[in-house]
């Protein structure tokens, strides 16, 4: 059993601690907590790079789906733009290029409300 210590280096780090020459004083609280401690903050760097920002994505687009209303200009995740002329609970129609041909797509699948306004839409598609 010595020499599987020997071997690891365990013998010299527990020789160190029983002294009292290491520098956590030899109490094993205070190297457990310098061992935890990079992984404590490399959580905390990756939850603000990470996860908080993707979190308020989320929840923003989850605002914008649930605010989308008649008349709003949008783009769908395939590109496609249109003018929303009717709601249901999972479903959007819209109308689409100056035939308004109409379109029915997921609610899910509605990337973006676009800043045009309506009123706008002749002049644009002319």
């Amino acid at each position: 059993m010595d020499i599987l210590y020997n071997i690891l280096g365990i013998s010299t780090a527990y020789a160190g601690s029983a002294n009292g020459s290491d520098q956590t004083g030899g109490n094993p609280a205070v190297s457990i907590l310098f061992t935890l401690v990079p992984f404590v903050l490399i959580f905390v760097v990756m939850y603000f790079m990470m996860i908080r920002p993707q979190k308020k994505k989320e929840k923003q687009v989850k605002d914008m789906l649930a605010n989308l209303k008649t008349g709003d200009r949008i783009c769908t995740i395939g590109g496609i733009y249109g003018t929303i002329t009717a709601l249901k609970d999972d479903t959007v129609t819209m109308v689409v290029g100056s035939k308004d041909t109409p379109m029915v797509f997921a609610r899910w699948a509605i990337r973006s409300v676009e800043e045009v306004a309506v009123e706008n839409d002749a002049e644009q598609l002319n």
